[in-house]
């Protein structure tokens, strides 16, 4: 037999021997190969087996260790699992259970501090050097620990082969001398053996534990000192740090390479633009990105000084040369030739708007126990609560789009189509600003649901969008002004729940058409993520890539979205874009951020150079004159933290007006009853306006199969009525726009204002305002809307 190693290997030692280990009752006892490592007992059936072939292992970290006899002993895990054992001897099997016991005992205490470590938040290490002293401190403790519990399994384990040896000592004093006398001997000295073995592994561990205590003692207590000491400095300079960085790099840029007008310490630094102050506030929370550096695809550099003297100097150069010498800007040129300015009339308001609404109560709510029942789910037919929400539907959040309706105004003054693809750029990004802080969730409004926004006397426009679909979702927009344009727009939802994150993404076109030129303006939205659903506070970030088409003149505009990164040395939520002609030939250089700003800079001269891009070609330079600003976002009203962060227009969007359409939002009343603060009362209104919906359109269902059942089996003639794609309900489409196209609905429903058809700018299916709704309000006569609340 090979003889085993040391009896009571320290921790973290292997142990191995031979037992004798029950098969069954025709081979019983069989010797096989042990071997105990890390607190996992295995065996083989040879030494040589070791390299390829485990027999079986189990885990001492819960199994159970019971002594049968002299020399047998059990070893189960609960039953799964059950080693009936025999060694060659009492001393032999005595040590297996020492070296067992101290095994064990280690497993348990290594299992207890990985789930200790699970529960707790770890930060991240600080550096190469910290983390490595930060080891050391560990492992120390860990070993001492460790010592300490090998003393306290020793003492036991002293204890009970002490109290073994004063029995069998006790019995020798008893005995009369004889034969029995020799074997009581034998005994006596495999006990004083068993408490020798003992005895030594614990005054080994105490030599170990009293060498590590004076040569650590001191240095791991300064260490750990120290290391708690510079995680507090990491953790309160880090986001100082980056931001210094951020700032430095903005500097040195716009000293060397970016137009003087950017310089101006007023615009220089967003901490100093009004309605920025809290976006330090927001930073401590928001969810940190790997450190990455979002390429620019082109360079700026200032234009040689020659361009900045008379237009002389310059040949081909149109018109709106003017707007670069640095005193007129685009819109004061354009309005500056047209008699008919707003700057020369002055506007008086037919109404005063409110300017509060009831502040947002403090409800709490557990969001996981409402998202863990959306897993796996379409977001768009989970019913939510109004906790979600704010206090206006989708519909009025679409008509947001015109907070900023002025650069249209301007641009449809515009005597250049390039210089007026820059306002419509403005105004794409300008619809995103009132996004940054509303993470509230609109109401999704109901089929057939209205909503008028009528500002013809104050701003010279009106707008009207309709439900027109229920799932998919999807609104319709139509909005027009006496400056001279229309927008309209057909969007609808596709979101994705990925349980860290949302991803909400528009699906359909935006069309803008101006009436004096007749240039017609098409895009479509960028990616809205909704960041920290679960945990964390909530931030939104939009990313993606723009591209503006002038489908008359083949202008067009391409604007890049950066996504947010903490680490990233530009400016956050950062929009570029380039406007140039249908050769291709940049114009126009546009810079800003979508929740602050864009500046427009007109290029007279490109060239490839500067450096390589991450894809290793060269990047395109431009030399700019100074920068226009062409939109500045207005600062959000008094207050608005506590109105879910409404800006001057969406604070009167629900106000209660007369003459709306019955189908209006703002008549909806589970959203009034939310913006007064009544939430539970709202709650329950919101189902029974949902449910009130579904029994709408299981009617209409039935209606569609009993008309379509008398004419089943006969084949449509031409001219027909176009079959809806999933009811195969008779439903006529007509629109002047275009062809009509099926409905793609899941019912028959056919919308009040609106007419299907199939666009031909984009082709892509799309509803387009058939008119009639002014009309209608005009008359007072609502006959003909529907009962949808």
């Amino acid at each position: 037999m090979s003889e085993p190693k040391a009896p009571t290997p320290a921790p973290g030692d292997t142990y191995k021997g031979w037992l004798f280990k029950w098969t069954n009752y025709i081979k019983g006892y069989q010797r096989r190969w042990f071997v105990l490592s890390n607190g996992l007992l295995s065996y083989y059936r040879t030494q040589a087996e070791m390299g390829h072939t485990c027999r079986g292992t189990i885990n001492l970290a819960t199994a159970n260790i019971a002594v049968e006899d002299s020399c047998n002993f059990v070893i189960s895990n609960g039953g799964t699992q059950t080693y009936h054992l025999k060694a060659s001897s009492e001393v032999e099997r005595q040590r297996w259970i020492t070296a067992l016991e101290l095994a064990k005992a280690k497993a348990f205490r290594m299992q207890a501090e990985s789930d200790d470590s699970g529960d707790e938040s770890t930060p991240p290490a600080a550096g190469q050097g910290g983390g490595a002293r930060n080891s050391e401190v560990q492992s120390t403790l860990r070993t001492l620990g460790s010592k300490v519990e090998d003393l306290s399994t020793c003492n036991d384990l002293i204890a009970k082969h002490g109290s073994a040896l004063q029995r069998s000592l006790s019995e020798l004093e008893g005995v009369r001398l004889g034969g029995e006398t020799s074997e009581k001997i034998r005994q006596v000295t495999e006990r004083a053996t068993l408490f020798r073995i003992t005895s030594n592994a614990m005054i080994n561990a105490c030599r170990d534990f009293l060498a590590l205590a004076q040569a650590h003692s001191k240095r791991w207590q300064k260490a750990l000192q120290a290391e708690r000491e510079q995680r507090v400095r990491l953790e309160e300079t880090l986001e100082q740090l980056a931001k210094q960085h951020n700032h430095l790099e903005r500097a040195f840029r716009g000293a060397t390479v970016l137009p003087p007008s950017q310089s101006n310490p007023a615009i220089d630094s967003k901490g100093s633009v009004p309605g920025k102050g809290d976006a330090s506030d927001e930073d401590e929370e928001n969810e940190f990105f790997d450190a990455c550096e979002d390429v620019q695809e082109f360079i700026t550099v200032p234009a040689d000084p020659k361009y900045h003297r008379s237009g002389s100097n310059v040949s081909g150069i149109s018109s709106e040369m003017g707007m670069d010498d640095g005193t007129t800007s685009l819109d004061e040129q354009s309005m500056a030739s047209n008699p008919e300015s707003p700057q020369s009339q002055e506007v008086v308001p037919v109404r005063k708007r409110r300017t509060r609404i009831p502040d947002k109560p403090n409800y709490s709510l557990n969001l996981w126990s409402i998202m863990k029942n959306c897993i796996g789910k379409e977001l768009s037919k989970i019913p939510m609560p109004v906790n979600f929400n704010e206090p206006l539907s989708m519909l009025q959040r679409l008509s947001e789009d015109l907070e900023y309706y002025e650069l249209l105004d301007r641009g449809a003054k515009c005597q250049s189509s390039l210089e007026q693809m820059c306002y419509v750029a403005a105004f794409t990004v300008s619809s995103y600003s009132t996004t940054v802080h509303r993470t509230g969730k609109p109401f999704n409004p109901l089929l057939g649901e209205t909503f008028e926004l009528d500002r013809l006397q104050e701003s010279g426009y009106r707008s009207l969008c309709e439900q027109v679909s229920h799932h998919p979702p999807a609104a319709a927009h139509h909005a027009i002004s006496e400056r001279g344009w229309t927008l309209r727009q057909e969007i609808a939802l596709a979101s994705k729940f990925r349980g860290k994150y949302l991803s909400i993404m528009p699906l359909g076109s935006i069309h803008c058409i101006f009436e004096k030129s007749n240039n017609h303006y098409t895009w479509k939205k960028v990616t809205t993520t909704v960041h920290n659903i679960i945990v964390g506070k909530l931030w939104i970030d939009q990313s993606g890539e723009i591209d503006i088409v002038n489908h008359r003149t083949g202008d067009r505009c391409h604007l890049k979205f950066a996504p947010y990164s903490y680490f990233s040395r530009d400016v956050a939520r950062k929009v570029t874009g380039v406007v140039t002609d249908k050769d291709g030939k940049a114009h126009y250089v546009l810079s800003g951020t979508w929740d602050e700003k864009m500046e427009c800079s007109r290029v007279m001269q490109s060239s490839r150079g500067g450096e390589n891009g991450a894809d290793g070609r060269q990047k395109t330079v431009y030399q700019t004159l100074k920068a226009k600003e062409l939109w500045r976002k207005t600062p959000l009203p008094e207050g608005a933290e506590n109105m879910y962060y409404f800006s001057t227009l969406a604070l009167t969007l629900n106000e209660p007006e007369e003459g709306v359409a019955p189908t209006d939002s703002r008549k909806r009343p589970d959203q009034r009853l939310m913006e007064q603060g009544r939430w539970e009362e709202a709650n329950a209104e919101k189902q029974r306006l949902e449910e009130k919906q579904r029994t709408a359109r299981r009617e209409r269902e039935r209606e569609a199969n009993r008309s379509a059942n008398p004419e089943e089996g006969k084949e449509p003639a031409d001219g027909a009525l176009i079959e809806d794609s999933i009811s195969d309900s008779p439903l006529k489409m007509e629109g002047p726009y275009g062809a009509p196209v099926k409905s793609g609905h899941q019912d028959s429903y056919k919308a009040m204002w609106f007419d299907r058809c199939v666009d031909p700018m984009t082709g892509e299916p799309t509803h387009i305002y058939r008119g009639g709704y002014w009309e209608t309000k005009e008359q007072g006569n609502w006959d003909s809307c529907p009962d949808i609340f």
